[in-house]
């Protein structure tokens, strides 16, 4: 046995209180080298007389890379407190007892050898918003959606989609012209809008802000934002909004008092200035986004700062009823900001959605105190290089979407944001070199997968676009540009999403066959069962699915029962397939 391959602490991941009852405990090995494992546990006082009272739970291997096999349980101790340890089992009966204080080959006595979760404390459970798990997101890029309000046209507005978008041009988009496309997005099935930047700024993404308390101009005023909340709320669309709070823009108030007054500012230590006097062109010689000038960094940990960008959070989530913040380069601000910032927001409105721009491993900001969730770009990474791209192979596919689920709790993996594209990266179609096939297939992975999904806004019916600025195209809105073919099957997606039990989150998933290009994955939930198959090529293939040999099934796509006498699927170029078995 591969004793060094073992893994296990008694920190998240590896344990954590899924509810305020039931601890869910995670032990990794090395792949294929354990038949079995039990988890051995029991309060830390339970003894009759000198002997230590402990009890046996085998452990269910819920996923394998390449390098690795997990295994899970879940229990509920009576008394909230636990000590435990790991019985592992190889093929050939050898026994290895795993403890905190190393391996033993029979069950040790003293309980000060086991891993230790001292106590389940309610307040400690990480809790996102129940409505996250359920929502359908659609991102919009408010300058390139709709202009639904000529009066606004900022200065030098260009004709609706008339020329390529670039860092500097205006098209003139506003909140009428979302008010005026909600059913559009109600027809989709949207539940829920993410705003990029709605505050006045100087350039045409809105990542400068100038002032954090206004509406920009050229999107309206406080009144038409509050009818655009107001009416998505009335369709059953919720709102988050985009703070960027790790920096300012050039023009933002303070910054221009340093600029003017340099180390006499009153807001000097605003900011992380290395020296006097500032110089705003070219390479900063301050802290900024980057190294942009134009993007000076905040001192978060200033109490002025603190104070003013907590009162911002208050003030959009109190005074339009916001149901949440997607908080901007989120990991370069201190924690002890994002602490505070939780508490201000949650005391306004308990169920808002606090959603932090993470590009890695978020773990530190995962745990009950800070986000909700992340962008979830581990996900995004594996979806696009294997399906859009096809960078990747179907092996290193399911090694990456099994490491992100287990890689963080799974009251964590419910509400993470799945994106594939954004604001900040080229458009799905053009990454899939305008293969719509390809692009189907990654909607089909990205709806069915744990998570609360998000789709780009015109992804939906065919727009492409490059790297940014390219991703950020005019909305087109004649509908016969439009690909009205892809726009009814993401619609149809959507619905399934909501409709069949499995088929979205809070149900268990994990890869059961890796044929080629070929993935078979389980969604269970309760006594529901869904096997996908995808093909991510451009051959007929079959393969063979022991899972479904002798099930009566419904292929959910099709809408055709079957009954998999043997077990080999065909499977067109690619082609997905949804069976829901029946008992």
């Amino acid at each position: 046995m591969f004793m060094e391959a073992i893994n296990h602490r008694a920190t998240i991941p590896y344990i954590y209180a899924r509810d305020k009852e039931t601890i869910e405990i995670m032990l990794e090995t090395k792949k294929g080298d354990v038949e079995a494992v039990e988890l051995i546990f029991a309060d830390p006082y339970d003894f009759k007389g000198d002997q230590w009272q402990y009890k046996t739970k085998q452990m269910i291997k819920t996923g394998s890379s390449q390098l690795t096999d997990y295994w899970k349980v879940s229990v509920q101790p009576e008394y909230r407190r636990l000590r435990y340890g790991f019985q592992c089992t190889d093929k050939d009966n050898t026994k290895i007892i795993v403890t905190e204080r190393g391996f033993y080959k029979t069950i040790p006595f003293d309980i000060g050898n086991y891993f230790c979760m001292p106590y389940l404390h309610e307040n400690d459970i990480f809790q996102a918003p129940d409505w996250v798990k359920d929502t359908v997101w659609y991102q919009i890029f408010p300058e390139r959606f709709a202009n639904g309000d000529s009066s606004l046209n900022p200065e030098g507005k260009r004709p609706w989609g008339s020329e390529k978008p670039s860092p500097t041009n205006f098209f003139g988009g506003d909140f009428q012209g979302v008010i005026d496309h909600l059913d559009y997005l109600s027809d989709l099935g949207i539940t829920g809008i993410y705003f990029t930047p709605i505050f006045k700024a100087y350039s045409n993404h809105k990542y400068d802000t100038i002032d954090y308390f206004e509406i920009d101009p050229q999107f309206g005023d406080k009144e038409t934002f509050r009818r655009l909340v107001n009416e998505c709320h009335d369709r059953g669309i919720k709102v988050m909004l985009d703070a960027v709070f790790n920096h300012s823009g050039y023009y933002f108030e303070p910054f221009q008092d340093v600029l003017t007054n340099q180390q006499d500012s009153r807001f000097k230590d605003w900011f992380h200035i290395w020296e006097f006097p500032v110089k705003a062109e070219g390479y900063p010689n301050y802290d900024a986004f980057g190294f942009v000038a134009s993007m000076p960094k905040l001192n978060t940990a200033n109490p002025e700062v603190k104070k003013y960008l907590l009162d911002v959070a208050r003030y959009w989530v109190e005074e339009f009823d916001i149901d949440g913040w997607r908080l901007d380069v989120a990991n370069e601000v201190d924690h002890a900001f994002w602490r505070d910032f939780r508490k201000v927001v949650k005391e306004v409105k308990p169920e808002a959605y606090i959603l932090g721009e993470i590009w890695h491993d978020a773990m530190p900001w995962l745990q009950g105190d800070q986000f909700d969730a992340v962008m979830n770009y581990p996900f995004t990474n594996g979806a696009i290089e294997y399906f859009a791209t096809q960078q990747m192979d179907s092996q290193t596919f399911a090694d990456s979407i099994t490491n992100v689920l287990h890689m963080y709790p799974q009251n964590v993996n419910e509400p993470a944001f799945n994106l594939l594209d954004s604001h900040d990266t080229a458009r799905i179609l053009t990454m899939a070199e305008g293969n719509k096939e390809l692009v189907k297939l990654l909607y089909v992975f990205q709806m069915s997968f744990v998570g609360s999904p998000c789709i780009y806004y015109g992804d939906e019916i065919g727009i492409t676009g490059g790297d940014d600025p390219g991703c950020r195209k005019c909305m087109e809105w004649d509908e016969a540009k439009q690909d009205q073919e892809l726009f009814r099957f993401v619609q149809r997606l959507i619905k399934m999403r909501k409709e069949v039990l499995g088929f979205g989150n809070c149900a268990n998933f994990r890869f059961l066959k890796i044929d080629g290009n070929t993935v078979v994955y389980q969604k269970k939930a309760g006594e529901a069962e869904l096997i996908f198959v995808l093909n991510n090529s451009d051959q007929t293939k079959y393969i063979e699915i022991e899972a479904l040999s002798n099930r009566k099934a419904i292929e959910l796509f099709s809408n055709q029962e079957v009954l998999e006498e043997g077990t080999t699927v065909k499977i067109e170029a690619y082609g997905y397939k949804c069976f829901q078995l029946h008992n």
